[in-house]
């Protein structure tokens, strides 16, 4: 049996191959090696989905993840997997690489990613040829949920939000700044913290306020990653992740505004991924 994984930072969705089709799907959380090591990842598989399948029968594992830049990235997560899974072939690769096969296929061009973080790439139809890099939620992630979430922590922390707003960011989170201030700069997973305010965009997605916010952040995304591909306006914009398809009017928007005519824009690569992985 195979098991395909693509992972965030904020989760994992996993699905089961067994003679060409789905045998089962499961959710754990996120396993970026920029913030878990081997031990922690370990742990967590075995409390979230070792129970639920037989280990011994996985013969093969294609991992794609977040964080999963670098052989030395890649390794903490291949460590976790292989004694979570030693009988099984491993394969830990980014995510970026399964959002172009999700996206793309067999076919060359653009592709994006909008959740938790955010990344690009032009691609050949089999692997990544060229990245700008995002630089990360601290200094970059332009247009996802850190940087959207980063843009109202701030402006509730100054009291810039519009008076309701404010109002309802305190009574849902309950925090006041001392508290923000230990939690991002004393608590494991600080970007997930910052994201997490993504949802509150998303429950007043038609405030002009919240708009005017997610078009700002889309805007650094298209100015400071997109723009700097080579002929960058010959590609369709192609993007999976939560962030770009719960507000894809305005990523759609600001696509045209930017000279780039909108693709293939999914809130989740799994399905297309295993397709891909099928064929």
């Amino acid at each position: 049996m195979k098991l395909i994984a693509d992972s965030g930072s904020t989760k994992t969705d996993w699905v089961l191959i067994h003679d060409s089709s789905e045998a089962g799907r499961y959710s754990t959380p996120g396993y970026n090696p920029f913030f878990f090591d081997a031990e922690a990842i370990y742990n967590s598989l075995s409390e979230n989905l070792l129970e639920k399948l037989q280990a011994s029968e996985i013969n093969e594992i294609y991992f794609y993840g977040a964080g999963c830049s670098s052989p030395e990235k890649c390794n903490i997560v291949q460590q976790a997997l292989r004694q979570a899974f030693p009988d099984a072939s491993i394969i830990v690769s980014h995510d970026l690489l399964a959002s172009a096969k999700a996206l793309l296929g067999d076919s060359a061009g653009f592709a994006a990613i909008l959740g938790t973080g955010a990344n690009t790439c032009l691609y050949d139809g089999e692997k990544v040829i060229f990245n700008v890099d995002s630089l990360g939620y601290i200094l970059g992630d332009e247009g996802s949920g850190c940087h959207i979430g980063r843009k109202l922590l701030r402006d509730y922390m100054r009291k810039l939000m519009p008076q309701d707003l404010w109002e309802d960011f305190r009574e849902t989170y309950k925090l006041d700044n001392e508290h923000i201030y230990d939690i991002l700069f004393n608590k494991p997973s600080p970007n997930r913290f910052l994201a997490s305010f993504a949802k509150f965009a998303q429950q007043h997605k038609h405030s002009e306020y919240i708009r005017a916010k997610v078009r700002d952040s889309f805007h650094d995304f298209f100015k400071n990653l997109v723009s700097h591909y080579p002929n960058y306006t010959d590609h369709t914009l192609n993007c999976v992740g939560s962030i770009g398809y719960i507000f894809k009017d305005i990523l759609i928007d600001k696509a045209e505004e930017f000279n780039m005519k909108p693709g293939k824009i999914i809130q989740s690569p799994i399905h297309d991924l295993v397709l891909y992985h099928l064929k």
